[in-house]
């Protein structure tokens, strides 16, 4: 009878810890392993780079204060070189293997994130602010999809009618790539000039990985377009905006999050002056007027020998992120407990300028605005600060909070 129920106890002790372990993959006594897929090898190899080296520059900084509650954190990074099908088979691999991964952090591509988050979910395992500002990545509702960024749409419909206003533009237009997140770019601008009587006078798309973008941008030099919207990443608005200047076509740029990189002034030179886009974080400047992020920067530069980019800031900021979430979990660290204090996180602004962040068990995006900034002489300028509807615009009171008042806002 005693070996019966030693046994027995065996088995429920057994059970016990499988069901832990499932509540909780890739988390035990001393470590938590965490998992990211970015492009290293493809069209936006180096945002993927970026983005991995912010976020591997926070866990290390981590790691050297001890982790957390005593757990060192490991980064587990795959290359799906920002094509789907690759994407999953990384997210099947960190799924399935021994012990598994915690969550998904930062994983880039609108495309990607949505043919994965099912393997994950299978498993039980979070995908925590991915770098795409699609809706898919917090709709429909589901408690192992956590989002932060403003998305393509929200931001398309607030910046797109606010440039005609302030403008006095009346023929927009928009040049587009041809998948889910060029389609969130589309539906915004068109929601947002419809709520000013307006609608797009020209639209035009290129599949993935086109160079040649002459005939897009014919149709819409001949349309007499005063304003195009850019559903594009780096080398397409560097090649939209080249052929447009090219054939003396030259309406007003502004493009999403997606545009809001360094990269453009680089490679675009004086013809990407003008450009304006939506961004939440800014770019970090190595000289940058805030002693915090010019701190931040040149750190960054010592440990990785290159200069950072808001990329580097997604990375960086994603798994600051994760990690505040998790020091707030305490040592008891599961799926169920880290969702259940999801629900009442609260992020304030950061050095960055990055908008304050809130979550609740309703609300798995934790921010809707956007701001815009501008190329002027080869460096992106801040010319706006958070707007979350066209026609209003936010005023910080003395308590540091923001309110938004019934008048349409001006570029500062």
């Amino acid at each position: 009878m005693k070996l019966k129920l030693a046994f027995l106890a065996t088995l429920a002790l057994a059970a016990g810890a499988a069901q832990a372990q499932s509540a909780a993959p890739g988390v035990s006594k001393n470590e938590i392993v965490l998992g990211t897929i970015q492009d290293l090898s493809g069209p936006l190899a180096s945002y993927g780079k970026q983005i991995r080296m912010g976020m591997q520059m926070r866990v290390d900084e981590a790691n050297e204060m001890g982790g957390v509650h005593g757990r060192k954190i490991k980064l587990l990074i795959e290359d799906d070189g920002y094509d789907p099908k690759k994407s999953v088979l990384a997210t099947q691999k960190m799924v399935s293997q021994d012990p598994g991964i915690f969550a998904m952090v930062g994983h880039l591509g609108t495309a990607q994130n949505i043919a994965s988050m099912p393997v994950q979910f299978e498993k039980n395992v979070i995908n925590f602010l991915p770098i795409t500002a699609a809706r898919e990545m917090y709709e429909p509702i589901h408690k192992l999809k956590w989002a932060n960024a403003a998305t393509y749409y929200d931001q398309m419909r607030i910046a797109a009618p606010r440039l005609v206003k302030d403008r006095n533009l009346t023929k927009p237009c928009i040049i587009y790539q041809d998948d889910d997140f060029g389609q969130e770019v589309l539906k915004g601008a068109e929601a947002g000039l419809k709520s000013i009587g307006k609608e797009l006078s020209e639209k035009t798309s290129y599949k993935r990985g086109a160079t040649d973008f002459s005939s897009q941008v014919a149709k819409m030099k001949s349309a007499g377009c005063d304003l195009v919207v850019l559903g594009t990443i780096i080398r397409e608005t560097v090649g939209t905006m080249a052929e447009a200047r090219k054939t003396g076509f030259n309406p007003l740029f502004v493009g999403s999050s997606a545009v809001y990189t360094d990269l453009i002034p680089k490679l675009g030179g004086k013809m990407a002056d003008g450009l304006f886009a939506t961004m939440t974080s800014a770019h970090p400047y190595l000289d940058a007027a805030e002693q915090p992020v010019r701190f931040w920067a040149n750190k960054y530069k010592t440990r990785t020998n290159e200069d950072p980019t808001v990329f580097s800031v997604y990375g960086w900021g994603a798994m600051d992120a994760f990690l505040k979430v998790a020091f707030k979990v305490g040592p008891q660290l599961s799926t169920d407990s880290f969702v259940k204090t999801m629900e009442t996180m609260t992020f304030p602004r950061d050095m960055f300028g990055t908008a304050e962040l809130s979550f609740s068990a309703t609300k798995h995006l934790g921010n809707q605005y956007s701001r815009l900034s501008q190329i002027q002489d080869g460096r992106w300028k801040v010319t706006s600060d958070y707007v979350a509807f066209a026609g209003l615009k936010p005023v910080q009171q003395k308590d540091g909070k923001w309110k938004v008042e019934s008048e349409f806002f001006k570029d500062q």
